[in-house]
């Protein structure tokens, strides 16, 4: 980062001469770190940790993401504090001693810093305004939230609320860092703050939003609630332990989510047939049509399991196996057929889904039977079953495999034939 003594002056400059930054690499080792890939699963990626003499890209801290950027071009990966230390993970040696050039991917960093200090003014004004203390806050990837010590607030306090935050970005206030080299200075104890890490070492970073909050913070953020240009209170969730998570965005993620609600009403208009001041009623009909509808098809699937196994039943030419498939079943459906062919000599295989994905299958029959053939149906299927006192059943994704399916039910019970 830059030199500590500077960050008061760091609010005065212009964003862009923080957008690159020259310095020397310190240390490279190699490593191996847990990052999210594209499916948000936790993937292990093996690289080096580089530590350098300076930086300016932010290590996860305060409640804030770390930052993403480049070294020398080299996508950095991931960022961590170690004592003082920014730790970046890059997948390719960096050797000590190199001049590098540093690049912070600047709308990620903006969104954090509009994010963040949104946070700082939503919280100072819920205290002062309600006395709604913030316990915590989570900056999302799309919505952030802050969880007050309350467990309620009503729909007339977020109004109030957003009506004053917006106030105060209207009135262009100045945001500044300032620092304490002695964390015993007595001014200290003016500010906001739920203590400092363990390992914390140095001046500490006081951010003062001019008139309004003193807070203890090691977050970045914007140099006046100006460049916040507008906040958006989204509503509650219920917190923990009485708490309530208030959602909110800030800045760019504003007009983000504005025209992600227009696309949303754009299609709701096309699929409900109606104006968006009739949306609302449009879509609690089609949701009870619906469900009415819903209720009809189980009467149906009831009435035609029953025909299926009358239809068995009555056949002069009936045999011992009963295949059967339909992709508009359930379970429901299946163990109907069972329960009223309920004849276990008859050994029955019956699926339901779509024939070339997943679906549900159902194996009954003797209990010999069962237990031999129910995990062997369910391998073929490439799906998971169990039994508890009644037919072998479970999911499966290759309903397309239910003919080796059959021709191994068959099989087996010819030759149980064959045998006596």
């Amino acid at each position: 980062m830059p030199p500590l003594d500077t960050l008061n002056e760091i609010p005065f400059v212009p964003f862009r001469s923080f957008r690159s930054f020259t310095t020397k690499v310190k240390s490279c080792e190699p490593s191996e770190v847990s990052i999210l890939n594209q499916k948000n699963k936790k993937e292990k990626i093996k690289g080096y940790e580089v530590v350098l003499e300076d930086t300016i890209l932010f290590p996860e801290g305060g409640g804030q993401p770390d930052d993403r950027g480049t070294i020398n071009n080299i996508p950095v990966l991931k960022i961590s504090r170690r004592g003082v230390d920014a730790v970046h993970f890059v997948s390719t040696e960096i050797p000590a001693g190199t001049d590098v050039n540093l690049e912070v991917d600047w709308s990620r960093r903006f969104d954090h810093m509009q994010q963040h200090t949104g946070q700082h003014l939503i919280t100072t004004v819920a205290e002062s305004m309600f006395g709604f203390p913030t316990t915590s806050w989570n900056l999302g990837e799309k919505v952030s939230s802050i969880e007050l010590d309350t467990p309620k607030i009503t729909e007339e306090q977020i109004t109030v609320l957003e009506d004053a935050v917006n106030e105060r970005i209207r009135e262009r206030i100045p945001v500044t860092p300032v620092l304490y080299h002695d964390k015993d200075d007595p001014k200290l104890a003016e500010a906001r703050c739920r203590g400092l890490p363990d390992d914390h070492e140095g001046p500490v970073r006081v951010l003062s939003i001019e008139g309004l909050d003193n807070t203890l913070c090691c977050g970045t953020h914007v140099s006046n609630l100006a460049h916040l240009q507008l906040i958006k209170l989204l509503g509650l969730e219920k917190g923990k332990k009485n708490k309530s998570n208030l959602l909110f965005v800030a800045g760019e993620r504003v007009r983000q989510y504005l025209g992600r609600s227009y696309q949303v009403e754009k299609s709701l208009m096309t699929i409900l047939k109606g104006p968006l001041e009739e949306q609302e009623d449009l879509a609690d009909k089609a949701v009870k049509a619906s469900k009415s509808a819903q209720k009809a098809v189980v009467s149906l699937l009831r009435d035609l399991a029953l025909l299926e196994a009358y239809k068995f039943k009555t056949n002069p030419d009936k045999e011992t196996v009963l295949v059967l498939h339909r992709k508009e079943g359930d379970n429901e459906f299946m163990n109907k057929i069972v329960n009223e062919i309920n004849d276990k000599s008859v050994t029955c295989l019956l699926t339901v889904g779509d024939e070339k994905g997943a679906g549900l299958f159902l194996l009954s029959g003797e209990d010999s039977v069962i237990q031999e053939l129910g995990p062997k149906v369910a391998e073929l299927l490439e799906g998971k079953g169990s039994c508890s006192r009644g037919p072998y059943q479970g999911k499966c994704n290759k309903l397309s495999h239910k003919t080796k399916a059959e021709k191994l039910v068959r099989e087996y019970i010819a030759g149980i034939k064959s045998e006596l």
